[in-house]
C-alpha cells in the first residue's frame, strides 16, 4: 500500500532535492544556522511537503493551490541560493547545478499543475 503522492515524480525529485540542499548547507558558516541555512531548508522541504499535503483527499482546485505553494517554495530556494553565492558560501558550479535543478523541477510542476482538472 502506498500514498498517491509517493508515485509522483515531482514529489520524488523534491525529496531528493531536499537532501542535496541539506548537504549543501553544511558548508554555510555557523552564523547562518538560524538565518540562511534554516530558511533554505524550510523552503526546500516545503516543496515535497506541499505536494504530499495537497494530494491527500483534496479537491482538484485545492491540489492546484498546494502545487502553487510548492512552486513558490522553489523560488524561495533559488533566492537563498543567490544569497549563498553572493556571500561566497557556494561556488558558481554549485549554484548553477542547484539553480538548474530547481528550474527544471519548477517547469515539471507547472506542467503537472496545468493537467490537474
Amino acid at each position: 500500500m502506498s500514498f498517491k503522492f509517493e508515485k509522483l515524480i515531482i514529489w520524488q525529485l523534491a525529496m531528493d532535492y531536499g537532501e542535496v540542499i541539506n548537504k549543501l548547507t553544511d558548508k554555510f558558516p555557523k552564523k547562518e544556522l538560524y538565518n540562511l541555512s534554516s530558511q533554505i531548508l524550510r523552503a526546500v522541504d516545503s516543496i515535497a511537503l506541499n505536494i504530499s499535503e495537497g494530494s491527500i483527499g483534496q479537491s482538484d482546485p485545492e491540489f492546484r493551490k498546494f502545487i502553487g505553494y510548492s512552486i513558490r517554495s522553489i523560488a524561495e530556494v533559488v533566492t537563498c541560493l543567490y544569497k549563498a553565492k553572493r556571500r561566497e558560501y557556494i561556488s558558481e558550479e554549485e549554484f548553477r547545478e542547484n539553480y538548474d535543478f530547481a528550474f527544471n523541477l519548477m517547469n515539471m510542476m507547472v506542467k503537472f499543475k496545468e493537467k490537474i482538472n
